[in-house]
């Protein structure tokens, strides 16, 4: 056997190989379109037992493995996971999200928090990494995830879900210092969790940073761009060779911006035709993406044609085929699979389209 046949597929996508067909995986996979995951769910309600038990994380990364075999199997987590290691705790309401009670709103509150220790209050992350790598070999890519400072902040100071983002932004704008001063201590702790995944398993890492698509670019350029760089200088500094991606949701206005941060591949969200964003981030950078999720709603061959025809944008190289952003709750299974049996179909398929 080569060394590269024991390195999994999406590896050596991530890493400039060309291949016969981009690898395959989807945002959100193992999540509530599949019925085994409800089942679970059903048995086990609390998301954070489901995402924090390693013996369910394990179990639910795996199923979208077992049932369509991706090149990818993406932990299942959550990207508030880390902040209750910094002194940030935090439920998850099935029918409201994410709550942080009390929010993070004052220079006191911040000075409070502390560094992580991943060993101690995330070792249940390491098991699930461990395992996974252990389970499926050669055969896909583990991938591990965090949440982008700007993002976890978002959450922190806000305390929920935001639909316009003004408590955060009138911070921004009224006492930047003390925003400043809690995404360094954010990204210094995503930087060592990051770390913490590689080294428990983990074989490349994305970055969400999923609400800084609702910044200007001048000021993604001043509370989110500085940190997603500084979290990627400190990782590259001691895992030059770990592929890192960085996903925004809404990312049209700061594309070339996300290219600046150091990361490896950029994730296109379905705003942004895939042929303009290998024009606008020039083809040294990796992409990922960008099927529209309600694509999946669609026929067979409207599925299969919107595949190829990202495909055929992106081009051969460092492209790893995923979607623009999460698969819905509400996606036909057997759609998913379709998507799935397509895009490992996809050299031969292109061979014979006219």
């Amino acid at each position: 056997m080569t060394g590269s046949a024991q390195v999994p597929y999406l590896l050596r996508a991530a890493r400039g190989e060309i291949l016969e067909r981009p690898p395959v995986w989807m945002m959100r996979q193992a999540g509530r379109y599949m019925k085994v995951y409800r089942d679970l769910r059903d048995r086990y309600p609390a998301f954070r037992d489901r995402s924090e038990k390693p013996e369910l994380a394990i179990e639910i990364s795996l199923q979208p493995f077992r049932a369509f075999q991706p090149d990818g199997v993406i932990m299942f987590s959550d990207i508030l996971t880390p902040l209750p290691g910094i002194g940030i705790p935090f439920d998850i309401i099935e029918s409201r999200g994410p709550v942080i009670d009390p929010p993070i709103r004052t220079l006191e509150q911040i000075r409070q928090l502390h560094p992580l220790q991943p060993e101690e209050s995330l070792s249940f992350v390491g098991t699930t990494l461990k395992a996974l790598r252990q389970e499926v070999g050669d055969r896909a890519t583990v991938l591990g995830f965090v949440g982008s400072p700007w993002t976890l902040a978002a959450y922190a100071i806000e305390g929920k879900s935001s639909k316009d983002y003004s408590t955060i932004k009138r911070m921004a704008f009224t006492e930047p210092a003390i925003l400043h001063e809690l995404l360094g201590k954010l990204s210094d702790a995503i930087a060592t969790y990051v770390r913490y995944q590689i080294d428990s398993g983990a074989q490349i890492v994305q970055l969400f940073d999923s609400w800084a698509g609702q910044l200007t670019p001048q000021d993604y350029d001043v509370f989110a761009l500085p940190y997603q760089q500084r979290i990627v200088q400190q990782v590259k500094a001691t895992h030059p060779d770990t592929p890192l991606i960085l996903y925004i949701s809404g990312s049209a206005g700061v594309l070339e911006r996300m290219g600046q941060s150091g990361v490896d591949i950029v994730s296109v969200d379905w705003t942004v035709d895939m042929a303009e964003a290998r024009q606008r981030l020039g083809a040294d950078m990796g992409v990922q993406g960008n099927i529209d999720p309600c694509a999946l709603f669609g026929s067979k061959d409207f599925i299969r044609d919107r595949i190829l025809d990202t495909i055929q944008k992106a081009g051969r190289s460092k492209h790893i085929l995923n979607l623009g952003h999460g698969i819905l709750p509400n996606t036909p299974e057997e759609n998913a699979a379709f998507f799935f049996e397509t895009a490992k179909q996809a050299d031969q398929l292109l061979a014979t389209r006219t």
